[in-house]
């Protein structure tokens, strides 16, 4: 049997975060000496760090919290496809893909290549996609960048569309790697009640 790959950003002091939004931080806060028997941890970070899922309510006041989400959504058989360097992500593009039958696509694109550093750019969702994708079944949309929008969009257009249409986001992934192909997914956001979104550990298995 296949084994598990990790496709999840190591969450280190190291990873980048949205300008402006809370930095990941990690420190042992009761250390074993203070304890007498164990060290515990204390993390500091914003939902959106690294490899994470965003809720509705994230963009969408009345929208779903992370609580309110299907798991099922993000476990199961995924599609990974490679778009080289596109400067979008457009209808055009997916209708050379066959995704029949597919649940969930990822989608490599390589335009973020150092992920300590956040990028100035990214190639965004077009206008369409997520009508498209809803026709064709898909109900879980992957990306190897921060965002399904332009990082300077206040509209957030591609969020709300993909909403509308009931297209799941998956951000963060890192896919440097992975062959194109059909795979096995887990990518379970945290039970957060009232969150916005939730880092995930993100796995694939080829299939």
């Amino acid at each position: 049997m296949n084994e598990w790959i990790d496709v999840s950003q190591p969450l280190n002091n190291k990873v980048a975060c949205w300008p402006g939004d809370t930095p990941f931080s990690y420190r042992v806060s009761w250390s074993k000496e203070e304890s007498g028997s164990v060290n515990v941890g204390e993390i500091t970070m914003s939902v959106h760090t690294g490899t994470h899922i965003d809720a509705p309510f994230h963009f969408d006041s009345e929208g779903k919290k992370v609580k309110d989400l299907d798991v099922n959504l993000y476990i199961g058989e995924s599609k990974v496809v490679h778009l080289h360097n596109p400067s979008s992500i457009s209808v055009e593009d997916l209708k050379k893909i066959d995704l029949a039958g597919v649940t969930r696509l990822l989608i490599k694109t390589g335009a973020w290549t150092n992920r300590e550093t956040f990028p100035t750019s990214i190639p965004p969702v077009d206008k369409g996609v997520a009508e498209y994708l809803e026709e064709q079944g898909v109900r879980l949309l992957g990306l190897d960048l921060p965002s399904v929008d332009s990082l300077d969009s206040k509209e957030l257009a591609a969020h709300h569309e993909l909403a509308a249409h009931s297209v799941h986001i998956l951000e963060g992934l890192v896919l440097d790697t992975i062959e194109e192909g059909d795979y096995e997914l887990a990518a379970l956001p945290l039970s957060l009640a009232e969150a916005d979104g939730s880092p995930v550990r993100a796995v694939l298995r080829k299939k």
